[in-house]
């Protein structure tokens, strides 16, 4: 395997998220880069990256660049192309942000964004039907994304939701197994239980430090850290976690503002969970922009560097692999009552039927998200 500079990472990993839209969907790019072109680890090790993001809370992809920067060079190699993957969806969510704030009340803007945010209500409810497919496949699952969809429906804390129904997912899924999954014999990148610790003290003086000087800060940034740690199964599951944190519990914006935010979130690449990024500028601006941005990836970071040694125990445990399914059975219920919320927040008439379902049907078919985004939004200008 060829060890690569922390400069070649970096910069490997700023192109590669220049383009990284659909989440996930980026994770085959990553190994054409690191496995096929540049030969940083081997297949059997980043299969076993794949399978190990699997089970612990964060944006898949954000975390698998993680673990080729840390299986090449360590925790600085993790940091590298951590920050390069992540800094494009950052800095393009900042302009974006930027001009919302200043033409919010332009009229045609304000239609636009209205047509964006019916295009929000068809893109859960997309991801709802897509993850009930994929995840409910017996009626135990069924009644489990029931319960969690009518407790977030009621107001419930979605993070209550989730440890409950991974932990009934302990004992009512005993048919989920755990496959072996090989490593690179005896080579460990260069201490990351260190590295774990190193950024997770870093992290915490940093809120420390905001506490001293800005509290309100500080409370964005635990608010962040605190959505970042339960997103098991990816940065959908954080959108339900989000909307409670910042709508429901504190007032920090309004369902209109934060759907406004998650179309943002859908025409920059990276991660959905970006967002926060949105919710930290309307708070304080560029200054509350980074606070959550830094928070709201930090705890998967940290993970990644903590599990990597135990990679191959925990990608074969039973256990690990049952609560993972029911954080994705807890998926399908949130994300279907968040897709009923957003309708509720939404003001209906024809042209807005009209344009969700166009939007909804052209996601099923296949669309990019990208177009369909975009295509909300010019009719959002000329229709409403």
């Amino acid at each position: 395997m060829q060890q690569p500079t922390l400069a070649q990472i970096f910069i490997h990993f700023l192109r590669l998220g220049m383009t990284a839209f659909g989440g996930p969907a980026m994770v085959p790019y990553i190994r054409a880069l690191a496995v096929d072109r540049k030969q940083w680890l081997g297949e059997e090790s980043f299969r076993l990256g794949m399978a190990v993001t699997q089970v612990i809370p964060g944006a898949t992809a954000m975390q698998m660049a993680a673990y080729v920067g840390l299986r090449s060079r360590g925790g600085p190699g993790a940091l590298a192309a951590y920050a390069g993957f992540g800094l494009p969806a950052f800095l393009l969510m900042l302009v974006l942000t930027m001009l919302y704030v200043s033409t919010r009340d332009v009229p045609l803007l304000v239609a636009a964004f209205g047509g964006l945010q019916l295009v929000v209500v068809a893109l859960v409810l997309h991801a709802a039907v897509n993850f009930s497919r994929r995840y409910l496949g017996s009626l135990g699952a069924r009644l489990l994304a029931c319960v969690a969809g009518a407790w977030f429906g009621l107001k419930g804390n979605p993070i209550l939701a989730l440890v409950v129904v991974c932990a009934l997912s302990l004992f009512l899924l005993r048919k989920e197994g755990g496959n072996a999954f090989a490593g690179e014999g005896g080579r460990q990148p260069g201490r990351p239980l260190f590295a774990a610790l190193v950024i997770a003290l870093a992290f915490a003086v940093f809120l420390v430090l905001l506490a001293l000087v800005m509290p309100e800060m500080a409370t964005l940034g635990l608010v962040m850290a605190k959505i970042d740690c339960f997103a098991f199964g990816g940065g959908y599951v954080s959108l339900p976690i989000m909307l409670h944190e910042v709508v429901e519990a504190r007032n920090w914006v309004t369902p209109a503002q934060f759907m406004d935010g998650l179309a943002l979130g859908q025409v920059t690449p990276g991660p959905i969970v970006m967002t926060g990024a949105f919710v930290g500028y309307l708070l304080t601006g560029l200054a509350g922009a980074v606070v959550a941005t830094i928070s709201v990836f930090t705890p998967s970071l940290i993970f990644v560097c903590a599990v990597t040694p135990f990679a191959d125990k925990l990608a074969a445990s039973p256990l690990a692999r049952r609560a993972f399914r029911g954080s994705l059975i807890t998926l399908v219920g949130l994300m279907a009552a968040v897709a009923v919320r957003f309708g509720l927040d939404t003001s209906w008439g024809v042209p807005e039927v009209l344009l969700a379902l166009g939007a909804f049907t052209a996601l099923r078919l296949g669309t990019d998200i990208l177009w369909v985004v975009l295509g909300g939004f010019l009719a959002g200008a000329i229709l409403l």
